[in-house]
């Protein structure tokens, strides 16, 4: 399962991690969201130890989606150093999350 970011420890899991991390936001209502959870869980297994991967619901952590102005969902942030690096509004492919991925690591 992918990692679980809230407005509490955000701040210590990602922005202060030392790997590329990659966050998914989403809600439990959004259809797309919907497809790209097992997308999204799957990297999380293939990257483990390269990557912190894990999602924020938005209803739930309104503080750091407000923070990274997520208008849209899903959104995925790629964050190195604390620093958005990359981002990917909308659904879409592992393929295409993996290519970003990789870039970064």
């Amino acid at each position: 399962m992918a990692f679980e970011f809230t407005d509490t420890n955000f701040q210590e899991s990602a922005l202060d991690s030392d790997k590329l991390v990659v966050v998914d936001f989403w809600a439990e209502w959004c259809g797309p969201c919907r497809l790209v959870t097992p997308i999204i869980d799957e990297l999380s297994q293939d990257y483990d130890g390269k990557a912190v991967i894990g999602k924020v619901n938005v209803d739930h952590n309104a503080e750091v989606a407000s923070k990274y102005n997520v208008r849209s969902i899903p959104t995925i942030l790629f964050l190195k150093n604390g620093e958005v690096v990359d981002k990917q509004v909308g659904a879409t492919t592992k393929a295409a999350l993996e290519q970003k991925i990789t870039a970064h690591l």
